[in-house]
């Protein structure tokens, strides 16, 4: 739900004398890729900094490149342009690098070494001058501002790097600390606002490459920053120590004895965007996930994350009718190390034919391993509906690993089992009215069976409900959506109940055989239901494996003047 429609701009704002934040703005989405999914629009913000010579920092992708060469050519002459650094490399950020470099052919691009070596394909037309950045290098710009590098590389984004100016003690950041909103806001004040989509940024970009975001907080914190000078969203000033600090809390709570290795190539970075689906996934699950992108990743790493994980996927693009080498590497390495017993998966994307993933999908099936679910073939970019469907797969495969850790668990001693089963039983007392929470964004539809839900204020009407992490409409209740609560009815709730108890499979319409019709809000109301109440995501708190949603609601209506509320009653406090 885009928070407004105005047109694409650029926003400048100066950060000092000599350097200047230009925030590319939209008020859309922009793109079907999972980090976008709350849908408040973004900002591209990048970065120009004026002394005896010039410097461009992390141009934004090809939906702003005209606004954005415009602003620029408003300001200075791009032919007087020294330097071109790039916090990373992608196809869509290589469009603005194109038409810049055909307006400033003078321009030095100023990337890493990964970087370099993807540029060589993407930019095929043309032969930029190129200053790769190594450990300790630095680019004197003059008048103090010697930029110092530092390379923080990731699976997705393998040649990334953050740019520390000593002389504004500013460290440009690229992909850490942004988040996709969109608005006038420069800086955070009042920066708590933005926690929940900071974390949603950070689950989605940072959650499932723990190792490499570790090592690069600890490189980030050694810089005696006063800014942090974001890819998007809202430069971080005021909260900086925070967000610093809760980086290394979240990655740290991804750490877990149940892991998933995650290996993938990416052409056109729709396989990388499939694989991001299905590692948050994963993640939400409680399953580490350790992520490698095959092109750049050691065989070595490669090799022990195979031996100590509890499953693995790849995935891989076809390009030419073939899996590209550096999968057909990985896989031989697999292949030999990874113990039969381990669970497997296959996905991938292509244009035509897709053979890369039959070549995946036979191999383990020939070898033994128990696939955790059917390959997954995306053809061209993938959408909304298919990004929610390898989320739930991702979700699915974690717990099929958990359960089988639990059955491997030794049991407890009868003292500690008799202490436990006494807690399970007098948590299990606390009952709750059942009811069905439904939901629709665009294309997108979710329901589950709630018992945990309680009326938590009288203005605004406002109630609580528990919703589990790994559960599939987790992503479509962060704050400011909407969705319907259906209150069951005692006598009447058997058959409902029993609909949303039962497992769907990953993009199974959750709908079907149920009799509904459509709240004002868009969401679905049930028949059948007792009442049902629309409502509207105020705020969410995490609280141990689930997530404590707090709504308002302010329309309502009792279908059955005469019925009463169903009451979940349980024996046990340990589900529900």
């Amino acid at each position: 739900m885009a928070v407004e429609t105005r047109p694409r701009d650029v926003q400048p704002y100066p950060l000092s004398a000599d350097t200047l934040a230009l925030r590319s703005r939209t008020w859309d989405r922009l793109k079907f890729e999972i980090e976008y999914g709350l849908q408040k629009g973004t900002t591209a913000n990048s970065y120009l900094i004026r002394s005896d010579k010039t410097a461009l920092i992390d141009p934004p992708g090809e939906s702003f490149t005209e606004v954005f060469i415009q602003a620029l050519q408003e300001r200075f002459d791009l032919r007087t342009l020294d330097y071109i650094i790039l916090g990373h490399t992608n196809p869509n950020r290589c469009a603005t690098l194109k038409a810049l470099l055909e307006l400033a052919p003078q321009a030095v691009v100023v990337c890493s070494n990964p970087a370099a070596i993807a540029l060589k394909d993407l930019l095929k037309d043309t032969e930029p001058t190129l200053h790769i950045i190594k450990k300790g290098d630095t680019l004197d710009l003059g008048k103090g501002h010697n930029l110092e590098f530092v390379l923080t590389p990731s699976p997705r984004y393998p040649g990334h790097l953050c740019t520390f100016d000593p002389a504004t003690e500013i460290l440009f950041t690229d992909k850490f600390f942004g988040a996709h909103v969109c608005g006038d806001q420069v800086l955070d004040e009042g920066w708590q606002v933005y926690e929940e989509d900071r974390r949603y940024y950070f689950d989605c970009i940072h959650a499932t490459a723990l190792r490499q975001t570790l090592l690069a907080l600890g490189k980030i914190a050694d810089k005696p920053a006063t800014i942090y000078a974001t890819g998007h969203g809202p430069l971080v000033r005021y909260s900086r120590q925070e967000l610093l600090n809760n980086y290394q809390t979240w990655a740290e709570k991804q750490k877990n004895e149940i892991s998933v290795a995650l290996i993938y190539a990416s052409a056109y970075g729709n396989t990388a965007t499939v694989a991001q689906a299905l590692a948050r996934g994963i993640s939400k699950a409680g399953v580490m996930v350790e992520t490698f992108n095959a092109e750049h990743a050691e065989p070595e790493d490669i090799k022990t994350a195979i031996a100590n994980c509890s499953g693995f996927i790849m995935g891989s693009p076809t390009l030419g009718g073939h899996a590209p080498t550096q999968i057909q590497t990985a896989l031989g390495i697999v292949l030999a190390n990874a113990e039969k017993t381990k669970l497997a998966g296959v996905f991938g994307s292509f244009g035509w034919s897709g053979e890369a993933i039959d070549l995946l999908d036979g191999k383990f099936k020939d070898a033994g391993y128990q696939i955790g679910f059917d390959p997954i073939r995306v053809k061209f970019k993938p959408t909304d509906v298919t990004l929610k469907t390898c989320e739930e797969t991702g979700t699915d495969f974690a717990q099929a690993l958990k359960k089988a850790a639990k059955r491997r668990k030794p049991k407890e001693n009868v003292a500690s089992t008799s202490q436990t089963a006494n807690l399970e039983q007098a948590l299990g007392r606390i009952v709750g009215s059942l009811c069905v929470i439904t939901t629709k964004q665009d294309e997108l539809s979710g329901a589950m069976l709630a018992s945990w839900v309680s009326q938590a204020t009288f203005n605004p009407p406002g109630f609580t409900v528990a919703v589990a992490k790994e559960r599939a409409i987790e992503s479509l209740m962060n704050t400011g959506t909407d969705f319907v609560i259906n209150v069951l009815q005692e006598g009447n709730h058997l058959g409902l109940m029993k609909h949303f108890l039962k497992p769907f499979g990953p993009g199974e319409d959750r709908f079907e055989g149920v009799e509904t019709t459509e709240a004002e809000n868009g969401c679905q109301i049930l028949s059948d239901a007792l009442a049902y109440l629309e409502c509207k995501v105020a705020n969410r708190m995490e609280c141990g494996d689930h997530w404590v949603i707090y709504a308002t609601t302010d329309k309502g209506q009792l279908l059955q003047s005469n019925g009463i509320t169903a009451i979940h009653h349980r024996k046990s406090g340990t589900h529900y």
